[in-house]
């Protein structure tokens, strides 16, 4: 998902958008088929200029930050940049993601606050909202309620929802998900009512004032590099999931959806393109079917977690399940099960009992 930019009635994300709830819809239907439909015809985007503006703003300075980073900012600073990426993406992968929205594991309280925290750094909404905009997303993907619907175009699926008010099925659906769950967290709670101070102080402010405070960095070179062009690449590598990993890739376990198995989009955004995958299986904590960490950072943290005692009850799929789901729906690009596969280990290959060998 990605940042509400403002709390005004205007913003994007806003749950209390004054758009009418019935607008563009037809009477007495509503969408629940979780299959792709047209968009609504009748449906007049309204651009919010005030996010325009912001957003062209994040995006220069991302732009010159990326030729500080080249050219005067100092090693640490560009480590810490990088630091500070993996730690505002592992709030989005690993918490807001599979932890909340999908409740694909559970986490203690040291884990929870951790990724709470890790969430408040990459300012994409506070979890309980990123987490039912997302839930929305899954069960009416690419119709009107989904907030970025691919069928408007891949720019409005990667950030172009953000520019506009949503749509008012978004809203009208958004408000029958249950988030219960989510908000009696107390951690979640906490975060909610006091996100719009805790934001832009772990968010901004700190991740500038350490390069300077620290290694005597320069302001330009911390506000640009470390804030700006971190926090802006972090944005748009999560925007690549909504665009990227539902236009372009190979569907090997369902091909009637959009979302797709993307390489480029699961390296930067730390395991998040398996997304044919992750649609069909969304409770797989691994939110995808490799058996290593190939393209899977997150994975790779939470199973780390789940070593030291922080992560538990991981949810994940059986073989079998997967196998019979490729069968029966991909689109034939997924690789055998049997002699020959490549994640056949060699252990195996040297056990197998083969008879009635023809001798050479």
């Amino acid at each position: 998902m990605a940042p509400n930019i403002t709390n005004a009635p205007t913003g994007v994300l806003f749950e209390d958008d004054d758009m009418p709830s019935t607008q563009g819809m037809k009477a007495g239907k509503a969408m629940d088929v979780h299959v792709p439909q047209a968009c609504d015809p009748n449906h007049k985007i309204r651009i919010v200029w005030r996010n325009v503006a912001i957003f062209v703003y994040m995006h220069l300075a991302a732009v010159y930050g990326g030729y500080l980073l080249l050219t005067s900012a100092m090693w640490p600073t560009i480590a810490f940049a990088i630091v500070m990426y993996w730690a505002g993406g592992l709030g989005i992968t690993a918490g807001a993601h599979r932890l909340w929205a999908h409740k694909a594991y559970k986490a203690n309280v040291p884990l929870r606050i951790l990724l709470t925290i890790f969430n408040t750094i990459a300012f994409q909404n506070h979890v309980i909202e990123w987490s039912r905009d997302h839930r929305v997303h899954h069960k009416y993907t690419e119709t009107d309620a989904d907030p970025h619907n691919l069928n408007r175009g891949v720019f409005f699926a990667h950030m172009g929802w953000l520019l506009c008010r949503k749509h008012p099925d978004v809203i009208n659906k958004g408000k029958g998900i249950d988030m219960s769950d989510l908000e009696s967290d107390p951690i979640l709670a906490f975060q909610k009512k006091y996100y719009l101070i805790l934001m832009p102080v772990i968010c901004f402010i700190i991740p500038t004032m350490i390069p300077m405070y620290f290694w005597n960095e320069t302001f330009l070179n911390s506000w640009f590099v470390a804030t700006m062009f971190r926090y802006v690449f972090t944005l748009n590598m999560t925007w690549l999931v909504n665009s990227a990993a539902h236009k372009w890739g190979n569907r090997p376990y369902d091909e009637s959806i959009a979302p797709s198995e993307n390489l480029a989009v699961s390296i930067g955004a730390m395991g998040e393109g398996w997304h044919n995958y992750h649609h069909v299986f969304p409770w797989d904590y691994k939110a995808a079917e490799l058996g290593n960490y190939k393209g899977n950072f997150t994975t790779a943290f939470i199973d780390f977690m789940a070593r030291i005692g922080w992560a538990y009850d991981l949810k994940t799929v059986p073989a079998a399940m997967v196998k019979t789901r490729v069968e029966r729906t991909g689109d034939g690009s997924h690789e055998v099960w049997g002699w020959g596969d490549k994640d056949m280990s060699k252990e195996d290959y040297n056990m197998a009992t083969i008879i009635n060998k023809k001798s050479s």
